[in-house]
C-alpha cells in the first residue's frame, strides 16, 4: 500500500489575474492563505481551473514555484504538469519536483490522444523520471482520451503512481476501478457533485472547484465521509448541489472566477478563449451565492 498524498478536500486553485491579464501574485498569496485558514487539505496549482493551458512556460513554472514557497509546508502542494508531449511532461515534472512540489497531477494526453498502450508508456516515462507521487487525471470530456480500468490497474503497479483524479462522471466506472485496483491506487473525485458517491466506494477525497467559495463545507463533507458518516455527508452534498451545479453553468473556471469576484476577491478575468459570462448566467450565479449567504 502506497502513502496517501492527502485526504479531504484539495482546492484546484484559480490563478488570479490583473486587468491586463498578467498574474496577480499578491492576490494569489492571500487566496492561498484563506484556503488554508479555512481547512482546505491540499493546494492543486496549475490545473485546468488555474488556466495552465494559457500560461507561458515561465508563468507555469513561476506559479508552481510561488505556490510551493508561500504554502511553506502547511498543506501538500500538487503541481499540474500534464502535457500531450511526453518529453515536455517529464521536463516539467522534474522541475516541479526540484521546486519542492509534494506531488504531480498528470492529465491524459489531449488532441493527439493515445492508445491504452501509449498511455502506459507515457505515464511510465514520467513516473520513472521523478521521485514524488503522481495523480493521474481522467477527464475524457476535455481531452477525448480516457483510461480503461485495466490501464489504471497496470499503471498502479508503479511505485510513483499513487492516485487518480476521476472526472468521467461515471460512477459505474469508479466502482470497477475501486474493485480492480484496491489499495494500489487512491481515488479522488474530480467532480464536486460526486464527492459522497465516490468516497462511499473508498475514495480519499475531492480535488474541488467549489472549495473556493465553500472551503469549510467541502472539508467537512469529506471528513464526514472519512468518518463513515455518509448520512450527514449526503446532507451537505445535497444542500450545496445547486451552488456546485451553478459553478459549472459555463466552462470552468469562468463561473468560479466570477463567483470569487462577486464575493470580493480580485480574481480578475479569464484569459481568452475563455470569456466573460453572459448576463443571464451572472444573475443565476449571484442568486445562488446570495441564497447560501456568501454575498449580501
Amino acid at each position: 500500500m502506497k502513502n496517501t498524498i492527502f485526504t479531504g478536500a484539495g482546492v484546484a486553485i484559480i490563478t488570479p489575474m490583473n486587468a491586463d491579464g498578467s498574474i496577480n501574485f499578491d492576490e494569489f498569496a492571500k487566496l492561498i492563505d484563506d484556503q488554508i485558514i479555512n481547512s482546505t487539505d491540499a493546494i492543486i496549482v496549475c490545473g485546468t481551473t488555474g488556466e495552465s493551458a494559457t500560461m507561458t512556460d515561465e508563468e507555469h513554472r513561476e506559479c508552481i514555484r510561488f505556490c510551493v514557497k508561500h504554502v511553506n509546508g502547511r498543506v501538500p502542494v500538487i503541481a499540474g504538469a500534464g502535457s500531450n508531449d511526453t518529453r515536455y511532461a517529464v521536463e516539467l515534472s522534474k522541475e516541479a519536483e526540484a521546486m519542492g512540489a509534494d506531488a504531480l497531477l498528470h492529465v491524459t494526453p489531449y488532441y493527439n490522444k493515445a492508445s491504452q498502450k501509449g498511455l502506459i508508456a507515457h505515464f511510465t516515462a514520467i513516473a520513472d523520471a521523478v521521485n514524488i507521487p503522481i495523480i493521474l487525471y481522467n477527464v475524457p470530456s476535455r481531452t477525448g482520451c480516457g483510461f480503461d480500468v485495466a490501464t489504471v490497474k497496470e499503471l498502479a503497479k508503479h511505485r510513483n503512481i499513487a492516485a487518480i483524479k476521476e472526472a468521467s462522471g461515471n460512477i459505474g466506472y469508479v466502482a470497477k476501478l475501486a474493485a480492480a485496483c484496491g489499495d494500489n491506487i487512491d481515488i479522488y473525485s474530480g467532480n464536486d457533485d460526486m464527492v459522497v458517491p465516490i468516497m462511499s466506494l473508498g475514495g480519499k477525497g475531492v480535488i474541488s472547484v467549489a472549495s473556493h467559495v465553500i472551503p469549510k463545507q467541502m472539508h467537512e463533507m469529506t471528513k464526514l465521509c472519512l468518518d463513515n458518516n455518509f448520512a450527514e455527508a449526503s446532507k451537505l452534498q445535497l444542500e450545496y448541489l445547486d451552488l456546485i451545479n451553478t459553478l459549472f453553468i459555463e466552462v470552468n473556471p469562468i463561473p468560479v472566477k466570477e463567483a470569487m469576484n462577486m464575493i470580493g476577491w480580485n480574481a480578475g478575468p479569464c484569459r481568452l478563449p475563455l470569456c466573460e459570462m453572459t448576463d443571464e448566467h451572472k444573475a443565476a450565479l449571484k442568486a445562488v451565492l446570495e441564497k447560501h449567504g456568501l454575498i449580501k
